[in-house]
């Protein structure tokens, strides 16, 4: 059992806790307040003049999938040699010695979501993990899958247009997309009357019918439909942003919206839809014609119109750098509070994992980072991490 005394606790739902305590063991965190009941033999860590913060949460990027250290040979994150496999894994394709992870926590990081990239219209499912330094991601993750992540814009029609192969235009996209849909549809109908037909035959004493045949697949699809999972859609420019709207309300899908980079002009419209977007990556160069708008402007404009916003490096800036998000939208008008959300609770919200992290709260999972000083402040560094319990080394 862990007892952190003296400090003053940031978090986005209990707010500021000047001297503050929070007692833990090596998985949930048992109490948190001014007045807390200290176990005996309790580790007692003074953190007095620190900050005390639950991990910052990555809701999109792409670590431990592509390895550009080694090149071709560490590059496991795209499939492109078919513009649709829902059925692929990111699990499979997860290397836990990738190096950027080790600059996850020094970060401030405790939960990433990581993805296929976003060469395919459907890319294959992504995984939370936690990085604790397992070299087996079964071991590191929180959530596989945890979402469908698919993509619109300049990336796939770029890819597989070249390869003269649909799609080579937006519309080629948006018409892949509606056919797997609608075809994830069909099998569901399909199990659906075998299932009817299953349990007529079983009544009646008779031979059980054959089942339609397996589709890994139309599987994930399914998994989509009946919003089990949420589509994760890399979306750019504001058109595409508003086709993959369109399409998710054709369908009846739970939508996040990736990158979201020309959001600011379609707020409200994202806004009335009540779909969340994770923002980003905001420190990198202008790379392509869709991202020529990208800015922290896009993620204060989307919180002030009522977006459910995240903030995300998308691995194109190193995770090290993590904090200079949430400082750089305050700077550009965010307060404080709502550029903590913007890394805590509200990524966990819309990754679905709210109730065991995103927070310091009775319950939750001992993902506790104790900083020098204001996370936010730019000489702030970090000191001690714990996750689920047990402090992991940021050597």
């Amino acid at each position: 059992m862990y007892l952190i005394k003296n400090a003053t606790i940031l978090c986005p739902i209990n707010g500021l806790i000047e001297n503050g305590s929070i007692v833990f063991d090596e998985q949930k965190i048992h109490d948190i307040g001014t007045d807390v009941n200290v176990p005996q033999n309790a580790e007692v860590i003074d953190a007095e003049g620190k900050y005390v913060l639950p991990g910052f949460i990555d809701a999109h990027c792409h670590q431990g999938l592509f390895d550009g250290s080694i090149g071709w040979a560490g590059s496991d994150g795209n499939e492109m040699t078919n513009p649709l496999t829902p059925e692929l894994r990111g699990i499979d394709s997860f290397n836990p010695d990738e190096p950027s992870l080790k600059e996850v926590l020094e970060g401030g990081v405790t939960c990433i979501n990581t993805s296929p990239g976003s060469g395919n219209v459907i890319g294959g499912e992504t995984l939370i993990v936690k990085p604790i330094g397992s070299g087996v991601v079964d071991e590191m993750v929180v959530l596989s899958p945890s979402g469908l992540k698919i993509a619109l814009g300049e990336n796939p029609k770029r890819i597989h247009g070249n390869e003269k192969r649909t799609p080579s235009t937006r519309m080629g996209t948006a018409s892949l997309l509606r056919k797997t849909f609608t075809e994830g549809h069909n099998y569901l109908e399909e199990w659906k009357a075998y299932g009817a037909k299953s349990r007529e035959a079983k009544d009646k004493g008779e031979a059980e019918p054959k089942p339609p045949k397996r589709n890994l697949g139309m599987e994930t699809i399914a998994k989509v439909l009946k919003r089990e999972i949420p589509l994760h859609a890399h979306a750019h420019r504001a058109d595409d942003i508003a086709t993959i709207i369109r399409i998710s309300k054709e369908f009846n899908l739970n939508l996040v919206l990736i990158h979201c980079t020309e959001g600011h002009k379609v707020s409200s419209y994202i806004a009335d839809s009540d779909i969340p977007a994770v923002v980003g990556p905001t420190l990198f160069w202008v790379s392509k014609a869709e991202t020529r708008e990208r800015g922290f402007k896009t993620a204060v404009e989307l919180n002030k119109a009522g977006v459910k916003v995240a903030l995300q490096t998308d691995s194109l800036t190193p995770m090290n750098y993590f904090p200079l998000l949430p400082m750089y939208v305050v700077k550009h008008g965010m307060s404080r509070e709502d550029a903590l959300k913007c890394v805590t609770i509200n990524p966990a919200e819309i990754l679905g994992i709210e109730n065991q992290v995103g927070s310091l709260e009775r319950g939750k999972d001992a993902d506790i980072v104790i900083w020098s000083g204001h996370p936010f402040e730019f000489y702030s560094k970090v000191e001690q991490v714990f996750i689920n319990g047990k402090e992991i080394s940021i050597e």
